[in-house]
């Protein structure tokens, strides 16, 4: 391995990562199939969809996921009084059909050369 080439470096970093979450992933599952918490064949169909999300290779997964983490962070926004983005141009699309309306209604009225 290339000491100064990063892409390589977090390529193999990567790797590896993936490797000890398979090892401690088919432990845990090992874990509780002996204790009687998951069923082996779930085990293993479990072991094997973590490995492809891991991969790239389970986008269903990875939209539940996805789905999951927005949810969360919907949640969290909520509870600290804040607001997503989404949110805040829908308000200001809102805003800027009443500020239409508002200057349609003057102009309407005859009181156009009032100041905005």
């Amino acid at each position: 391995m290339d000491a100064s080439n990063p892409l390589q470096q977090l390529l193999v970093r990567g790797l590896g990562t993936t490797s000890l979450v398979a090892e401690r992933l088919r432990g845990v599952t090992q874990a509780w199939v002996s204790s009687g918490r998951l069923d082996p064949a779930q085990a293993a169909t479990l072991v094997d969809e973590v490995l492809a999300s891991l991969r790239g290779e389970n986008p269903e997964l990875e939209k539940q996921t996805e789905r999951q983490l927005d949810r969360n962070l919907d949640q969290l926004l909520q509870e600290l009084g804040l607001a997503r983005q989404r949110e805040l141009d829908e308000l200001r699309g809102r805003i800027d059909r009443l500020e239409r309306q508002q200057r349609q209604q003057v102009t309407n009225s005859g009181y156009a050369d009032l100041p905005d």
